[in-house]
């Protein structure tokens, strides 16, 4: 990976060992390692190893050094040279091994070292996350979409990265200044440029920032404030013409704030509070309100080699004290270049979460309000074409113009890193469905359906013709929806929907039941009423109270129709003996039509028959041994309760 760039341009603070000693050569390839020129060490390091002189320590930091500068392939390569030799090795190089066999896209391999990583520390978080869900591919396959990424015609042969736009302006950083060159990639410093957004949409006009922010050293990622009017922006530890190191001799990265002057230029340049020459803090960016900013850092308090944080934004344009934004975001692995969009969302590169190789982007999606109300978080990985097999970062949107911004060094660019825009997606839906009837799932003509928002305002309607069918489009992603469909003699019902986040035909379900039904001897109350089966506790035939609800049902029939009489018939499973069930579901009969007596329908209106497990509506008997292989919920369905009408209105059940 890029992480002279991406993760500070600090070493990533890792502790390597440096007891070994071999040749001179060896001694030169470790003092330029520790000096981080990886370029000159992999050069060395590769010479001495073809020789035949190997070591855990030697291939280690060759290992390291291509893959640190990007050379999955070698990496790779070297890493399983690493992993044959019978000596202890820190359980990161599993973690890097699987990281740069995905990145040459050999996931099989890549998820085998995975789960020896996860195995070897089950308390790691990257490891939690590859073991709950090893069908990551599919998942991102699930959300990828199909849409055309522009490799930006301002990119040049060196890097260009880390997006944000100012007014009709792109900002962004890059090596083609021209001026002293770092060491670890042989590139110029990074400055910050801004390009002016054209007629026809693209971005040209390249022009150097601002004197008072661009030094000899490195700038880069810009956040503004919604007012226009306050800059943070990435640089080196360097202020006031000093140069500083921290303990180690490492020049760490910190977050300055610069302040717009009447004439147009960007002034008053200082070091925000929580900086320290001990740790970096970088990449900031601003919600839309102004009141909170999110940066990574490698902090006290950092799970991984780097973590997002945030920091309130006081209304005297102060910061508070940097808060962790803890394991819903963060891994011992690297997280950085945070993005919070209009809406809320958090977007983040992590090489800690599973992905398609290297650093991938991620989004919480409702971060801040889900934050504020403590609610459960969801990690996305956004998917291609945003990710690749690659490093993939600094992700930008703006959801008013859709202009979208990343930053990749996937094969076929132009330079080191690349810039690459998109339109964002406009994700639309189409909700299609068929009104039926529930019993006999025949369509329903001239039924009424209206598409409402979640708060129950009206969209659209359509009236449905012989087919049932119908058909809602250009539905947003990822929201919410109602459909109520309504019908004459038919009970209204209604449908709560969410939208999926890939676009994608929805297909709903619509059945309706009749709430006019017309009578008929010999029709089953039970079944025009819904009425499950009259419950009675455990040997018992006193009517409990969830039973005494649905006799109130028929109740008001009876009433509603003083000619109609019913026939109450009580039914067993097949469980116990053929007599006992009989004389349950007798007792059983008579408590139901006893009921219906109390409570004032005469009794020459009511007969009740308990038939036991005689007349078993499946294959679920017991003979000869009184057991079944039946699922309880076959026998379920024996043990059901029927109210017959046996005359109405002068008309007759045929017996």
């Amino acid at each position: 990976m890029k992480t002279h760039k991406i993760i500070y341009i600090l070493a990533l603070s890792l502790v390597f060992s440096s007891g070994y000693a071999q040749k001179g050569k060896i001694r030169q390839a470790t003092k330029e390692y520790d000096n981080l020129a990886y370029l000159k060490t992999s050069e060395i390091l590769l010479e001495v190893a073809e020789k035949g002189y190997t070591s855990v320590d030697l291939l280690q930091k060759l290992a390291n050094s291509f893959y640190f500068n990007n050379q999955m392939e070698e990496a790779a390569k070297w890493y399983g040279k690493l992993m044959t030799i019978n000596e202890n090795i820190d359980s990161e190089y599993y973690f890097r091994y699987a990281q740069a066999l995905k990145s040459v896209e050999n996931y099989t391999e890549s998820d085998k070292w995975m789960k020896k990583f996860a195995d070897s520390d089950r308390s790691d978080l990257r490891g939690r996350a590859f073991s709950s869900t090893v069908d990551y591919l599919a998942m991102i396959d699930e959300v990828s979409r199909a849409f055309e990424v522009n490799n930006l015609d301002l990119n040049t042969d060196v890097s260009d990265f880390g997006t944000t736009q100012y007014q009709n302006q792109l900002i962004f950083a890059s090596s083609r200044g021209g001026g002293k060159n770092y060491g670890w990639n042989e590139q110029p410093f990074l400055d910050l440029f801004s390009a002016e957004k054209q007629e026809n949409g693209t971005y040209g006009n390249v022009e150097n920032l601002d004197s008072n922010i661009n030094t000899k050293y490195h700038e880069s990622t810009v956040a503004f404030t919604p007012d226009d009017k306050v800059m943070y922006f990435t640089r080196n530890n360097y202020f006031n013409k000093k140069y500083k190191k921290d303990e180690d001799g490492t020049n760490r990265l910190k977050i300055f704030k610069a302040t717009l002057n009447d004439n147009n230029h960007w002034d008053d340049v200082e070091s925000i509070h929580f900086n320290s020459d001990a740790y970096s803090t970088a990449h900031p960016t601003i919600n839309v309100q102004g009141t909170k900013m999110y940066f990574a850092s490698d902090m006290l308090g950092t799970l991984g080699m780097s973590d997002i944080f945030e920091v309130d934004i006081k209304e005297d344009g102060s910061l508070g004290d940097p808060i962790n934004l803890g394991p819903s975001v963060n891994t011992e692995g690297q997280e950085t270049f945070p993005f919070i969009n209009s809406e809320g969302d958090l977007y983040f590169s992590s090489n800690g979460f599973n992905g398609l190789g290297g650093l991938d982007v991620f989004v919480v999606r409702d971060f801040e309000n889900k934050r504020e109300l403590k609610q459960p978080m969801a990690l996305e990985n956004i998917g291609r074409p945003i990710n690749s097999p690659m490093d993939d970062f600094g992700y930008y949107e703006n959801l008013g113009t859709k202009e979208g911004f990343f930053t990749s060094n996937r094969d076929g660019g132009k330079g080191d890193d690349d810039i690459y825009s998109f339109t964002v997606p406009e994700c639309e839906q189409t909700v299609e469905g068929v009104v039926r009837d529930r019993e006999t799932e025949t369509p329903i003509v001239g039924a009424k359906v209206t598409l409402l928002d979640a708060d129950s305002n009206a969209l659209n309607q359509q009236i449905v013709g012989a087919d049932g069918v119908y058909t809602f489009e250009k539905l947003a992603c990822e929201k919410e929806y109602l459909i109520r469909i309504e019908a004459d003699t038919y009970a209204t019902v209604e449908q709560r929907f969410t939208t999926p986040k890939k676009r994608q035909k929805l297909e709903l379900k619509s059945v309706l039941v009749k709430d006019e039904i017309e009578l008929e001897p010999c029709a089953d109350l039970a079944k025009i009423l819904d009425i499950p089966i009259i419950y009675f506790d455990f040997d018992k035939f006193n009517i409990r109270r969830d039973a005494e609800l649905e006799l109130q049902k028929v109740l008001a029939v009876l009433n509603k129709y003083p000619t109609m009489t019913i026939d109450i018939r009580s039914h067993t499973d097949c469980r116990a003996t053929a007599a006992y069930n009989e004389r349950l579901s007798e007792n059983r009969a008579k408590s139901t039509r006893q009921y219906l007596i109390d409570n004032g329908i005469t009794a020459v209106r009511l007969t009740a028959k308990g038939y036991g497990e005689s007349r078993l509506v499946n294959d679920c008997g017991c003979e000869p041994t009184n057991d079944s292989a039946c699922s309880e919920a076959e026998h379920q369905l024996n043990r059901r309760s029927e109210f017959i009408i046996t005359s109405l209105n002068g008309k007759k059940c045929p017996k």
